[in-house]
């Protein structure tokens, strides 16, 4: 297993990350249900630096990064206390897109595609999704009533509701019921459409090609 994980983390990470999507239904609105969450964070985070070390990327910038994300995290899960939550998505969002560059970088380094690339086209997807809801966390905390849903209009949404957000939006399927009300929030989800866009335009049709220019060779 330890093997494994270190010869294809960018599977391993698209797993916990996907495990995680069925996960924190089941974690929120509750304490326990919250330090779980908090603990499933700094094992997420773990993996995230273990992919940086195996791409070309800086593994002391993730570091640098993950370290006081996962003290505020414990600190979360020991006082199930949300009030710190801003402040550690603040740097898991950082992360998020610094592990997205490294792994983005990984993709276009040569033009042969390796199981472990696949999985990263779709590791690096999650990642910027992730990163997008924590900047939604942030900014939700900073100006209150930012986004709305049809269940309690008024009411901050959930991590999952913002999850949900971000997903149909990255991928440009625009099915939620959660909508960005003030400006700027309206503004971070346009940059997420963006992303999203580029993505797709610019590493799947690549591996798409790549994929069809190898079997044409052999």
């Amino acid at each position: 297993m330890v093997r494994f994980v270190r010869r294809e983390p960018s599977a391993v990470l698209l797993a916990a990350q996907l495990l995680g999507v069925l996960l924190y239904p089941a974690m929120e609105g509750n304490d326990v249900g919250r330090s779980l969450f908090s603990v499933f964070g700094i094992l997420i985070l773990g993996l995230v630096v273990m992919a940086v070390r195996s791409l070309p990327g800086f593994t002391w910038v993730a570091v640098a990064l993950a370290a006081p994300a996962t003290v505020l995290l414990l600190i979360q899960a020991v006082t199930r206390d949300d009030s710190l939550l801003p402040y550690s998505s603040a740097f898991e969002a950082v992360l998020y897109f610094y592990a997205a560059y490294a792994l983005i970088r990984y993709l276009l380094a040569d033009h042969v595609i390796t199981r472990d690339e696949v999985w990263a086209v779709g590791a690096a997807f999650t990642l910027v999704a992730w990163a997008f809801v924590y900047v939604y966390v942030v900014w939700q905390a900073i100006e209150p009533g930012s986004f709305t849903a049809a269940v309690d209009p008024k009411q901050d949404r959930t991590w999952i509701e913002l999850l949900f957000l971000s997903f149909t939006n990255l991928s440009s399927t625009g099915l939620s019921d959660v909508v960005p009300i003030k400006p700027f929030a309206r503004s971070l989800v346009m940059l997420e459409q963006l992303a999203g866009l580029a993505y797709i335009a610019m590493l799947v049709s690549r591996l798409v090609g790549l994929l069809v220019l190898s079997r044409s060779q052999n």
